[in-house]
């Protein structure tokens, strides 16, 4: 009777102290099948080039746009896409990507899929509020939703990894909305 007893209050107390958090998996839009058609998006790009290449003497390059070479010859990827912004940033207790950070991302594959020795750490941070707990459990489905998102755009896995922050790692200090607002986002890290 005693065992019966004592397993039935360790069975209420697990139960008991289970979290009722649940986060839903992570929405995000297919663009693949838009966004790329069968491989003609590199025709496109040598028409480009060879178009340039035939007006280059009348065209000078500015020099922003040159890459940095490191000591084997090959381009420096360590800075990412030039021009493009680094951070994605999210709704309160959100793991949706917003379409507004859409042309981002898709430059950021861009720039994955063009340089296959680019390795990406996507870094998800949330604000203040919230659990210790919970705020690194947001934060790691905000950067598994941009990893989600740049996978679908034809980017090798194995390119990305992901952390968690949580509320850690403040981009702006403060405890008014504009600056939780701030601290809502991924952040793209190349190395």
């Amino acid at each position: 009777m005693n065992k019966t007893v004592i397993s039935l209050l360790l069975a209420i107390l697990v139960t008991a102290c289970a979290s009722g958090v649940k986060l839903n998996e992570v929405p995000v839009v297919d663009k693949k099948a838009s966004s790329v058609s069968n491989g003609s998006s590199n025709s496109g790009m040598s028409d480009i080039n060879s178009s340039a290449s035939s007006s280059s003497q009348q065209v000078q390059q500015p020099k922003s746009t040159v890459e940095p070479v490191n000591s084997l010859g090959n381009e420096n990827t360590s800075a990412g896409p030039a021009n493009v912004e680094k951070v994605v940033y999210f709704d309160y207790d959100s793991f949706t990507v917003k379409p507004e950070f859409q042309a981002t991302i898709e430059a950021h594959a861009q720039f994955l899929k063009s340089n296959g020795r680019a390795k990406l750490s996507l870094e998800g941070h949330t604000d203040e509020r919230g659990g210790r707990e919970y705020n690194l459990a947001l934060g790691q489905k905000r950067a598994d939703a941009v990893r989600q998102s740049l996978t679908l755009l034809g980017v090798n896995a194995g390119q990305i990894e992901t952390v968690s922050f949580g509320e850690e790692k403040p981009a702006v200090q403060g405890g008014d909305e504009s600056a939780y607002a701030k601290n809502r986002r991924a952040e793209f890290f190349y190395k």
